[in-house]
């Protein structure tokens, strides 16, 4: 799948001159979107039955990484995106085929977070709701989203379930995103009215979270027996690591002709050196922590062996933690970078700002996951909201 990462860099510049644009767009520019789609890089986790690549984790990883260095947001587009073909491979044959059948580079966008209510009548469900935080979603034909069960008066069953619609199903509210960072996600707010959503494009969510969507579906791939709870986080926290990367680069390419106010130059002061170097390998740690994760988990899903709970809660801390490690360095050579780095017209500034906004994500959140992670190896067993998402 190196080939992927080679057609990024080919239109590396314009990929980075892009990030501009789409700030202002409030959506990645077209352009953007184009060479992100012609690269291939939302196939990599995709079936091969459908021109996928099924690729390991780690290379999916590594592209997001090094996308959202040149651009925060085209990353976190491609880490986001990135993963929905993975799920579509649990869905019903039909469902697959309605959507990669005559395209398989459609773009599907989320989220997963049940906002809307889904109340079953003959042959599926009639669906209504709100969504927040779609990234992507202008450059994207489906939207894969959560949904609660509701009974005959819609209220909630306590059943969640990941369902697809396509674009003339829903509506996009052009007006509800405009944010500090990240703005060029376009992560707007989806409108569902009475969409009628047919049995074969619904999915039990649980079957997805407790890692049975390949026993469902039949597959016997190693990539699709691979934990939801370290697939899903994985592109979100690679594109975090990658702005924090791209950050350290402009910090970096700045300092090298940068004289002080005192007259000393960057080169001769020890103090910044140190810094520069703290914070780079800071970044690095927490980038080799995340793919070791990755590359520990695929080995012994590869081997036919369960990633049992403690590993998967221990494998959460170590994202978590990595995202958070990568940010605070970034924010040690940001502050010391001098006025030039909070012009607008800098880039390093726009991935303090996505990185920072990208921290705020759900998945990022280390409570009930540091929680977990050390009250199992306390010998003690988390349950309830303290076992979601692990």
């Amino acid at each position: 799948m190196g080939h992927v990462l080679d057609k990024i860099m080919q239109h590396a510049d314009e990929i980075r001159a892009g990030a501009a644009e789409g700030e202002s767009l409030m959506r990645l520019s077209d352009t953007t979107a184009r060479h992100l789609r012609d690269s291939g890089v939302i196939r990599m986790l995709q079936p091969k039955e459908y021109g996928g690549f099924e690729g390991h984790p780690r290379e999916a990883a590594e592209t997001t990484m090094a996308i959202a260095a040149l651009d925060g947001a085209a990353g976190w587009v491609a880490g986001i995106v990135g993963v929905h073909p993975w799920e579509l491979a649990f869905f019903d044959p039909e469902a697959q085929e309605e959507v990669w059948g005559a395209d398989n580079d459609m773009w599907m966008a989320s989220p997963y977070a049940p906002m809307g209510i889904a109340v079953p009548v003959e042959g599926g469900y009639i669906l209504n709701g709100r969504w927040s935080f779609s990234s992507g979603t202008d450059h994207c034909g489906w939207i894969m989203i959560g949904a609660a069960v509701g009974d005959k008066d819609g209220k909630r069953t306590g059943k969640t379930l990941h369902v697809l619609l396509p674009r003339s199903d829903y509506e996009i509210d052009h007006d509800s995103w405009n944010v500090i960072g990240l703005r060029g996600t376009g992560s707007k707010d989806l409108i569902v009215t009475e969409a009628f959503l047919p049995e074969y494009r619904t999915l039990d969510a649980d079957i997805v979270l407790n890692g049975n969507g390949w026993r469902h579906a039949g597959r016997d791939e190693t990539l699709y027996k691979f934990p939801f709870s370290c697939i899903f986080p994985l592109g979100i926290t690679s594109a975090l690591i990658g702005m924090t990367e791209g950050a350290l680069a402009c910090h970096i390419a700045a300092q090298k002709q940068r004289v002080q106010v005192t007259g000393v130059p960057i080169k001769e002061d020890p103090y910044v050196l140190f810094a520069i170097s703290e914070a780079a390998a800071e970044i690095s740690a927490a980038r080799v922590s995340l793919l070791e994760t990755v590359d520990r988990f695929w080995d012994k899903t590869d081997r036919g062996e369960e990633v049992g709970f403690e590993e998967r809660a221990i494998g959460r801390r170590t994202q978590i933690a990595a995202a958070w490690r990568a940010v605070r360095a970034m924010d040690e050579v940001f502050a010391r970078a001098g006025g030039g780095a909070v012009h607008l017209k800098t880039p390093m500034q726009r991935f303090w700002r996505d990185a920072h906004v990208g921290l705020t994500h759900a998945i990022h959140v280390p409570g009930t996951i540091y929680h977990s992670a050390a009250l199992t190896q306390l010998g003690g067993d988390p349950q309830g909201p303290y076992r979601a998402m692990i």
